[in-house]
């Protein structure tokens, strides 16, 4: 259980649905329900495809050119840091010419739900905690997710514009401090010559 949660914790952070959530409001601004409905089952199903898919794919690359654990932590948690420091540093990520049709795919689904941190976060905990403990965690972050853009109305209201942006702003401070523990942690690996086997 414990690996559970040490892998939901990052990849919770690594989404930050509360950052993403004012884009979902924006995005499906004069929508009926049961196409916002349509657009949030879109958005899960395509992000956990996307996130198991790489999963599988991404171990096999690794073995096959060669990296080590110790390697992708350190470039992992290098581009972890530079994409929060972008989402610290940015007031808002800007999308336009979106079909609503695919709305729920591109780009909530990805790489709003799986983006990059998302994509590098995963394949560094299943290298860790395992695959079960990643997948696990992984899936109930994209509910999260899902249960969150369909409850959208009264948490806005709730935590209000300014409040929601806060909360997106602290998720990539600790996303951040998330990274710098990564490539500590790779550093450490690679010093002590840890490599991949299996």
């Amino acid at each position: 259980m414990n690996r559970f949660w040490f892998c939901f914790l990052p990849i919770f952070m690594a989404v930050n649905v509360i950052g993403v959530l004012p884009m979902f409001m924006t995005f499906t601004e004069g929508l009926d329900r049961p196409k916002i409905n349509r657009i949030i089952v879109q958005s899960v199903v395509t992000a956990t495809i996307v996130a198991v898919i790489f999963l599988a794919v991404g171990k096999v690359i690794l073995d096959l050119l060669g990296i080590t654990v110790s390697d992708f932590m350190i470039a992992g948690g290098t581009l972890l840091f530079i994409i929060s420091l972008g989402d610290l540093m940015s007031m808002e990520r800007r999308w336009s010419q979106i079909d609503p049709e695919s709305l729920g795919a591109v780009p909530l689904g990805v790489p709003l739900i799986v983006g990059p941190a998302v994509l590098t976060t995963i394949l560094i905990l299943v290298q860790e905690y395992g695959p079960l403990a990643t997948v696990a965690a992984l899936i109930v972050n994209i509910l999260i997710a899902g249960f969150t853009f369909w409850l959208y109305a009264p948490i806005i209201r709730l935590l209000g514009k300014s409040g929601a942006r806060t909360v997106s702003k602290l998720a990539a401070l600790l996303l951040a401090a998330i990274a710098v523990m990564m490539v500590r942690k790779g550093v450490m690996l690679l010093l002590a010559g840890f490599k991949i086997t299996q």
